[in-house]
């Protein structure tokens, strides 16, 4: 294999869920060679990365500010300013984004001052294509894993730090004992729930809370791949084993090995993956793409679905050993509808998470926000969340930036919650308020009434009543919606 020369791959030659997805890797080529930019350019677009080029210092730098990379290549030498400059504006602005070194001075005093100043690693010109690709993917993914697993440490103290998680509900507390319980195990893990509900939080939790709590946290979305590509992003691949592969790589259990990974809607992988998966089940090893040699790894399995996996089974779509050993323990994570204790906890979560995010926007309108007014926490209270806690949280997000006032009123909440919001009181056969009444209907059932008689006070005028009533008449106006009064009707009685 050529040394100076990029390998003569392009997007022609990539299978079609290759080129060009949303989230490709990036990577900045800073070189005033255009001949090295060039070579760069086409070895690793290739490997399916995006590649921005620059020809200075200058313009690299200002590409590497407006821009999220996940790999620098830096050249050593250039006319306007040294590498060596570059790379410590670099690392002023961030410190953890890879930075490989290209020089063609391949001294060892050169590496060692490039890498005590913050570089990656050193390659020097001209260099092995399939060692710069296998050092680049390397680093990159290890760039990615360090970062999300910092971030999740740190949410996961925050929210899941026992016991000041967020949900003080019996149901929610049952589960998060089963949490606490199961996370020091090794047993593998099943957690079911609708959409929405955060699966993926609860397996995070675990991980966390496990003695493998230092090591990688890899999640899987198992529906988002063809079968084809999913086999390779799992258990890896070796050089020659299909078209593009121009150098070993490792799948996602290698890397998860003594960690944990985890799949999300495993009830969407394919026939043939679920015999592959059985197998690193039983036997904790795998065979890459390609090989004749077996890979042993120690990786707890974490998986997520909202469908029934039962009825998969009896409908032929699932494996049944596989299932059994998915299931051996099952975590059940309840809908918001069936725990709406926690919606208040919930929303005051997030609502001092987005008041903190869009602190300067606010502050731009002259605002701060200090809480949502009873008429809105009534309406996210009374509605049943088809989306759980994803679409809760959207909605609260909307509010902290719609809202003009101190304090969030119900009409900027989404116009499907206000739509639905028409109460429903429990009544007995003789119209009196139901025994078993929320305290929500209770107080709900006696604002209706005042307003009902502070209607009838004034012949129905709802202006003259909001003004008897201290409130804006659009307040009024909601409260009727909302309450179901029928003003029309009983204005003809």
């Amino acid at each position: 294999m050529s040394e100076t020369a990029a390998l003569p791959f392009t997007s022609q030659s990539l299978p079609a869920d290759r080129i060009g997805p949303p989230g490709r890797r990036r990577i900045l080529v800073i070189d005033d060679e255009a001949d090295i930019r060039e070579s760069l350019e086409l070895l690793l677009t290739g490997e399916n990365y995006f590649v921005d080029l620059a020809e200075n210092a200058t313009i690299g730098l200002q590409k590497f500010e407006s821009g999220a990379y996940d790999m620098v290549l830096l050249d050593l030498m250039m006319p306007d300013r040294s590498g060596m400059e570059v790379l410590a504006d670099i690392r002023e602005r961030d410190s953890e984004t890879p930075v490989f070194m290209l020089t063609a001075y391949g001294s060892v005093e050169v590496a060692v001052r490039a890498l005590k100043c913050g570089a990656s690693d050193y390659f020097a010109k001209p260099w092995d294509n399939e060692k710069l690709l296998i050092e680049i993917d390397r680093m990159i993914l290890k760039g990615h894993l360090e970062r999300e697993n910092t971030q999740l440490k740190r949410a996961l103290k925050q929210r899941y730090a026992f016991p000041n998680i967020v949900g003080k509900s019996e149901r929610m507390l049952r589960l998060l004992d089963q949490v606490a319980q199961v996370a020091s195990s090794r047993a593998t893990i099943l957690i079911t729930g609708e959409t929405g509900t955060g699966k993926e939080l609860i397996a995070k939790a675990i991980h966390a809370h496990s003695a493998r709590a230092d090591q990688a946290f890899v999640p899987v979305n198992s529906g988002s791949l063809s079968s084809e590509l999913l086999e390779s992003t799992l258990f890896g691949h070796v050089k020659g084993s299909f078209t593009s592969a121009v150098a070993n790589r490792k799948g996602l259990f290698e890397i998860a090995n003594r960690g944990s990974i985890f799949f999300d809607e495993i009830g969407t992988i394919s026939p043939d993956i679920q015999v592959k998966l059985l197998r690193v089940l039983q036997d904790r090893e795998f065979m890459p793409l390609g090989s004749n040699e077996s890979v042993r790894v120690d990786v707890r399995l974490l998986a997520a679905t909202n469908a029934d996996l039962r009825k998969l089974v009896d409908e032929g779509k699932f494996r049944e050993d596989l299932y059994y050993r998915l299931n051996v323990i099952n975590l059940g994570l309840p809908p918001l509808r069936d725990r709406k204790d926690d919606i208040p906890a919930l929303v005051e979560f997030f609502f001092s998470r987005y008041s903190r995010e869009n602190e300067k926007f606010l502050a731009n309108d002259g605002r701060s926000l200090l809480k949502f007014e009873p008429e809105a926490m009534e309406i996210l209270m009374e509605h049943n969340w088809p989306g759980n806690v994803r679409e809760l949280e959207n909605a609260v997000e909307r509010s902290v930036v719609l809202t003009t006032t101190p304090s969030v009123p119900s009409h900027v909440l989404p116009d499907h919650l206000q739509q639905a919001s028409g109460l429903k009181i429990s009544r007995d056969n003789n119209g009196m308020l139901a025994a078993h009444a929320s305290l929500f209907e209770i107080v709900a059932d006696y604002e209706r009434r005042k307003i009902i008689e502070a209607l009838e006070a004034v012949g129905y005028s709802q202006t003259e009543a909001a003004e008897n009533l201290r409130i804006p008449l659009s307040t009024l106006n909601q409260k009727i919606k909302r309450l179901n009064i029928d003003v029309k009707r009983r204005s003809q009685l």
